[in-house]
């Protein structure tokens, strides 16, 4: 999912290196679009690509030629490169959040339009939220209620026509839900490289993994045949491989991962609108009555962990300062 957007208000910030330079709020404002909108585009390119290119293939193709060519500038512009066990994480990431949560999608939108497909994976935050329960984290009463709010939302999505037509398709998109929502529980976990060489490590390995479970189902490589199609693979890779995954993990590691899990918001609508402007689909009653309580219930667990966050550090005793002379 290229927009299978990493991370969700469940996941705390990520800590800012003290030797990193404080962001500038237009390369914040640059990201965020970035992320908002053109994520919110991918989903109706991955369906135009479809049309001639295979799920993994297509999925794969653009992970090597994004995650090759950034690896190759980052490498002459003097960054060392990632360490075996870095190599090994990256790839296990790329495996869980890429290959099988984008992939998952990319199978679905064979079946599942582009703006139903995004609608139900609105439910990343709260997904996120459940694999932390898993961890060991204990949420608050109205995080439960948020939790459960979104379990009706998607409940309620998943009774309409976009989602019954396919139920395949909507297991698939679930599998991948669960899947980059568990990548993003661990990933804090994990010793990554740092800044780009951790992305374009990702996204290599991932684009790797992702050809090999290609020639594994049988799909044809192909060249696409239309300006079209190689037109939404192009997308893909420039902006939304390079461009938007670049800009989040960005955003995640230089502001904070909760600012950046906003695209929660963002991406349905902009989805559903391009949806039916460009890609000319048509979506049943119960989506637009069921994104709404997932928004609703995303936008309120968002505001119980932070409420939950705010309170332990204002219960932890302040550290003595260490004084210097």
């Amino acid at each position: 999912m290229s927009g299978l957007l990493r991370g969700s208000p469940a996941v705390p910030d990520s800590k800012v290196s003290n030797n990193a330079a404080r962001p500038s709020l237009l390369m914040v404002a640059l990201c965020l679009a970035a992320i908002y909108i053109v994520w919110g585009t991918t989903y109706l390119a991955i369906r135009i690509g479809l049309q001639e290119l295979r799920p993994f293939y297509m999925l794969g193709t653009r992970l090597v030629v994004a995650g090759g060519g950034f690896l190759l500038v980052l490498l002459m512009l003097g960054t060392p490169l990632p360490t075996r066990k870095q190599w090994l994480n990256a790839a296990f990431l790329g495996t869980l959040m890429l290959v099988i949560g984008i992939g998952c999608v990319s199978v679905a939108e064979q079946w599942v339009s582009s703006g139903a497909a995004v609608a139900l994976i609105s439910i990343n935050p709260l997904c996120t939220a459940l694999w932390q329960v898993a961890f060991g984290r204990k949420p608050t009463t109205l995080e439960w209620v948020a939790i459960i709010i979104g379990a009706i939302g998607t409940v309620v999505m998943v009774m309409g026509q976009d989602f019954q037509a396919s139920l395949f398709g909507t297991a698939i998109i679930l599998i991948g839900v669960a899947c980059w929502t568990l990548g993003t529980s661990l990933a804090n976990k994990l010793d990554m490289p740092h800044g780009g060489m951790g992305f374009a490590a990702e996204m290599l390995t991932a684009g790797i993994v992702a050809l090999v479970v290609s020639a594994a189902f049988g799909e044809h490589w192909n060249l696409p045949t239309t300006t079209r199609v190689w037109s939404a693979w192009a997308y893909l890779v420039v902006f939304g491989s390079l461009i938007a995954f670049s800009a989040y993990r960005y955003v995640v590691d230089r502001v904070s991962a909760t600012l950046a899990t906003t695209y929660a918001y963002a991406n349905p609508p902009v989805a559903l609108f391009v949806g039916w402007w460009i890609g000319e689909e048509h979506f049943s009653a119960n989506t637009f009555i069921g994104l709404p309580i997932v928004l609703i219930a995303v936008a309120l667990h968002a505001w119980a962990w932070r409420i939950s966050t705010n309170s332990v550090r204002t219960q932890t005793p302040l550290q003595p300062a260490t004084r210097t002379e």
